[in-house]
């Protein structure tokens, strides 16, 4: 399987290039961060760690992206934009923040400052280290931080329970298990709150660089049977719960496709009922078919609206999840399955004991599962008010109407549902969020489907195409009426896109501004590109370089991995 996988370490580029694409300079990209390092810290670097953004490739998980926290699959793949840090021990003992695990934090990016910090032990606090992350201002050295340190705080997916790189692998009550002081120099190439994962980027690079520095990932070598030995499946658990620690109760997708993802395919991840992942090879990539097939590509368009997602959580993506959450518990209780007095159960795990599923076994078959998503989109029609006349507004049910919906009483409602997350809103929208979670999942299946058909028989690479770009256009419309994760410059882009020639285009991210992504035929790549730029207003008046970091072309990528510079 493939989160079973060791993180793979490099130590020739030519190796490590060819499995990251090819429409960007990495050579350059990577020779000049190892320079620069050198440059402000006296020393080559020891370790160079990259993790790339992510596209969402077929409908599927809104917001973090909206089903994978209900335990659902998603088919996401990364993409060549990422996040590369360089790394080394600090060798002089009479540098500034000698101590203990120090870190000196860089960024390449002229608008970021240098930043200090260091971990510590509170022993009023019990003997865990410490690093404190402010959640209320978005800063950039918070996703550093939050890639060297987590407390299993927000803890509410089944299987995940990481403690971040400093709990567990240094032993708090141990004087001689402590963690080096390190150097670092980030740089990155997926723009900030475009709905790229930039932060989970950030967070699953910084994760690697503070492995690697600290000589962790020579566990995998030395001893397989380590409990502590890193995978890429464990990565992926303790970069989510790591950033989870800047204020984002992500469900794991993004995390998953910066990790475990292989060039040229997507990744169909599965949560349920336990992480697991899968490549999937995308049609018409340019490697795949023989003469005549047609080719294609995605192109993310960036909005230029900055979704940020942790000062807008609660009114939003953290909205969205407790929505869910509160959904599937009311679902539970009207459709008769049993859900424990005070358990945080999902959507997934609704249909799946109403289905009789294994819920510590294999995944269901496909069969079974998308019968069950067909049945559980019309199951949830119990969750529409009854006063409803169809106006969206009519749809919601107030703090006061969910809580009695949930059977629960007020004080187990709030500290189950409530007492982990700040939200605000007036009115619930439980019905339309469980109905575009179920019908999402669907079109994930229904996506995955046709690439794995498309791969056996690549002559029929553009009736495929055409059939995904249509599920893209009908996620497109969910998450615009269902989830309400749109915003009218998305969509103007998603129109736009569709009348430039695209086979679909949706929102990718978090939603609220950042991306859209378009299948493209490869041929039309150019002319697609320049007829965006004339058409979607806020691109007008951008100089050349903007213009390219806005709008461009990106093949499938591989995941994260570590260059080691020879000694």
């Amino acid at each position: 399987m493939a989160a079973s996988l060791p993180i793979p370490v490099f130590n020739n580029l030519q190796d490590l290039y060819q499995n990251l694409g090819t429409s960007l300079n990495h050579a350059e990209r990577w020779d000049n961060l190892a320079k620069e390092f050198k440059a402000r810290f006296g020393r080559t670097p020891t370790y160079i760690a990259r993790a790339p953004g992510r596209v969402n490739t077929s409908p599927d998980a809104q917001q973090g992206e909206h089903i994978d926290y209900q335990l659902f699959g998603v088919f996401p793949a990364a993409i060549e934009h990422d996040i590369l840090i360089a790394c080394a021990p600090r060798s002089s003992p009479d540098q500034h923040h000698h101590t203990p695990g120090s870190v000196i934090a860089e960024n390449l990016h002229k608008k970021y400052t240098r930043q200090g910090f260091t971990p510590t032990r509170r022993p009023t606090l019990g003997p865990e280290w410490h690093l404190d992350i402010d959640k209320t201002e978005l800063r950039w050295e918070s996703y550093v931080k939050a890639g060297y340190y987590a407390r299993d705080e927000f803890h509410f997916l089944i299987w995940c329970s990481s403690n971040g790189v400093l709990n567990h692998y240094f032993a708090p009550n141990d004087a001689e298990s402590v963690p080096i002081p390190v150097d670092l120099l980030v740089t990155g190439s997926v723009p900030a709150g475009s709905g790229l994962s930039s932060s989970a980027a950030m967070v699953v690079s910084s994760t690697l660089a503070f492995l690697a520095v600290n000589g962790l990932l020579d566990k995998v070598e030395e001893n397989s049977q380590d409990a502590k030995t890193i995978t890429k499946g464990s990565l992926v658990e303790m970069a989510m719960e790591n950033e989870k620690r800047v204020g984002v109760n992500s469900g794991g997708m993004d995390q998953a496709a910066s990790v475990i993802s292989l060039a040229n395919s997507a990744l169909y991840v599965s949560f349920f009922p336990q992480l697991s992942a899968k490549p999937i090879p995308l049609p018409g990539s340019s490697n795949s078919g023989g003469p005549g097939t047609p080719h294609a590509t995605f192109i993310c368009a960036n909005s230029l609206v900055v979704s940020d997602k942790a000062v807008h959580a609660k009114t939003r993506y953290n909205l969205r999840v407790v929505e869910t959450l509160a959904a599937a518990r009311i679902l539970a209780v009207r459709l008769g399955v049993h859900v424990g007095s005070r358990e945080k159960i999902t959507l997934r795990t609704v249909m799946a004991r109403l289905m009789g599923e294994t819920e510590d076994g294999a995944e269901a078959d496909e069969e079974k599962l998308r019968a069950g998503l067909e049945r559980m989109a019309q199951e949830v029609e119990c969750l529409r008010p009854q006063e409803a006349k169809g106006h969206a507004d009519e749809l919601g049910v107030t703090l006061e109407t969910m809580i009695e919906w949930s059977e629960m009483g007020r004080e187990a409602f709030n500290d189950v549902y409530l007492s982990w997350v700040d939200v605000e809103a007036t009115y619930f929208q439980l019905y339309k969020r469980a109905k575009h979670v179920y019908l999402e999942a669907l079109r994930v299946l229904q996506f995955r489907d046709l690439c794995l058909n498309a791969s056996s028989n690549p002559a029929e690479g553009s009736s495929v195409l055409k059939a995904l770009g249509t599920l893209m256009n009908e996620s497109q419309e969910s998450c615009a009426s269902l989830c309400e994760i749109t915003c009218p410059e998305v969509d103007e882009l998603a129109r736009l896109a569709m009348e430039a020639g695209a086979y679909g285009s949706r929102v990718t991210g978090a939603g609220w501004g950042g991306c859209t992504v378009s299948l493209v035929d490869e041929t039309q790549v150019d002319s697609f590109i320049a007829k965006i730029k004339a058409s979607y207003g806020p691109y007008k008046g951008l100089e050349e370089e903007a213009l390219r970091e806005a709008i461009f072309a990106t093949k499938p990528s591989s995941g994260a991995c570590v260059y080691k510079f020879e000694d």
